[in-house]
């Protein structure tokens, strides 16, 4: 069996929408990457993360289809759910910080994936957008209220593996928030709220509220994996 916590992260002004992510507090029950990557899979979240090392904060991050360095709102989740003052990726070490309802990392531009942006002329183009089709890791955007630093944003990981738009997409407000200079209050996908400011040296705070929506329940846990028993219904 494996426990797992599923966190909503980036969620808006009055707790909902957020970027759905599963926690396996003890990620010694699945030592092997081809385990973790397989139950991640089976998971189906944008990304999962195993903690290796809870005091120290050491995090090994899985979308359903590859292993990540680095990645935005697992990192952000779990510096809410572990309280610890750093987080320790392959990338790097992330800075982390609880201020009120908000969960902060600080991270470098550089460790996230590269990705294609394309700024629109109007939120309301963001909004019609279709998905694209598979290929190409696109940030679309456009200012709502460029003075304020308000934008809209939508995220279309583009890996072909089922998740054909990213809810909110904490390493990709990062890169966004160090090409323009300046702090943002991002709107993302349905209603997510992502925050960033920029920091000396070229590092990049991104904070948002977490919320959450699962623990683990005695006997449950998924199927299909070594060691794993049935969890009825799990919905995403």
């Amino acid at each position: 069996m494996t426990d797992f916590d599923v966190l909503r992260v980036f969620c808006g002004p009055g707790g909902g929408y957020g970027n759905e992510l599963g926690v396996v507090r003890e990620g010694s029950v699945l030592p092997d990457r081809e385990d973790r990557q397989a139950f991640a899979a089976e998971l189906g979240f944008s990304e999962t993360v195993f903690v290796d090392d809870p005091e120290r904060g050491v995090l090994d991050i899985y979308t359903p289809t590859l292993r990540l360095p680095f990645a935005g709102h697992p990192c952000v989740g779990a510096a809410w759910l572990l309280d610890v003052p750093e987080l320790v990726t392959e990338a790097g070490v992330v800075g982390a910080r609880l201020d009120g309802e908000f969960s902060w990392i600080e991270a470098l531009p550089e460790w996230a994936p590269p990705r294609t942006f394309r700024q629109y002329a109007s939120p309301a183009e963001v909004d019609d957008l279709e998905v694209p089709p598979p290929g190409e890791w696109i940030y679309a955007w456009a200012w709502e209220d460029e003075a304020a630093g308000r934008i809209r944003a939508r995220a279309f990981p583009g890996r072909g593996d089922g998740i054909d738009e990213d809810e909110a997409t904490g390493a990709a407000a990062l890169q966004l928030t160090a090409r323009l200079g300046r702090a943002l209050n991002i709107v993302q996908g349905t209603g997510s709220q992502i925050l960033t400011a920029p920091q000396p040296h070229g590092w990049v705070e991104v904070g948002g509220r977490v919320f959450l929506e699962r623990q683990p329940e005695p006997g449950h846990g998924l199927t299909g994996l070594p060691g794993l028993t049935g969890l009825p219904g799990l919905t995403r």
